[in-house]
């Protein structure tokens, strides 16, 4: 799928139970194929239980809990959506801290569907091009962003799409972003 080599790089993946679960699964699966290390990170313990469209999921091993994890460790962070997770996430002020600190540090951040919706609220969509499921674009117009209606969006040190549709274009543009970690650089907003 990409030429670029991920190998070394460490990504967090932050999420809790509600998790639209092929915007985690697919979009792991090409980083680990692009030599990368992924870890779940969760303000639970244990497990989280993943959202199957209509049903729920699978459940998935958390790795790191949120009250152990420092953005200092990763290389890059991915917010998968579905419409529970991120909005459980954006009312956890450690949730919300967790991803403005990958800003805050210009660490590149991949977001899909709903996933914006915690970077709305870690204060970093503003002067922002971002792509999320169409619900979602007044919040992010409201906190200074454009909306865009994109299958993948990059924008500085941040990626975005819409939905599960788009998981192909997405992980295209997070693979690609995510090498540049540590050389990429965008002021902070």
């Amino acid at each position: 799928m990409a030429t670029e080599n991920l190998k070394g790089k460490k990504v967090a993946i932050l999420v809790t139970d509600g998790f639209e679960q092929v915007e985690l699964v697919k979009p792991r699966e090409a980083l680990g194929q692009a030599g990368a290390k992924t870890q779940i990170v969760s303000p639970k313990d244990g497990k989280v239980r993943g959202w199957k469209h209509i049903e729920w999921g699978d459940e998935l091993p958390v790795d790191v809990t949120l009250d152990q994890a420092r953005a200092d460790d990763f290389d890059a962070l991915l917010l998968p959506g579905g419409v529970i997770n991120p909005d459980k996430l954006r009312m956890e002020p450690k949730a919300v801290s967790f991803v403005k600190s990958f800003f805050d540090a210009n660490k590149p951040v991949a977001a899909i569907c709903h996933g914006p919706w915690t970077i709305v609220e870690a204060g970093a969509a503003k002067g922002r091009r971002i792509a999320s499921w169409p619900s979602l674009k007044t919040d992010i117009r409201n906190a200074g962003g454009e909306w865009v209606d994109s299958e993948a969006v990059t924008d500085g040190n941040l990626v975005s799409a819409r939905k599960p549709d788009d998981i192909p274009a997405f992980n295209r543009a997070m693979i690609q972003l995510f090498s540049q970690a540590g050389q990429r650089v965008r002021p902070a907003a």
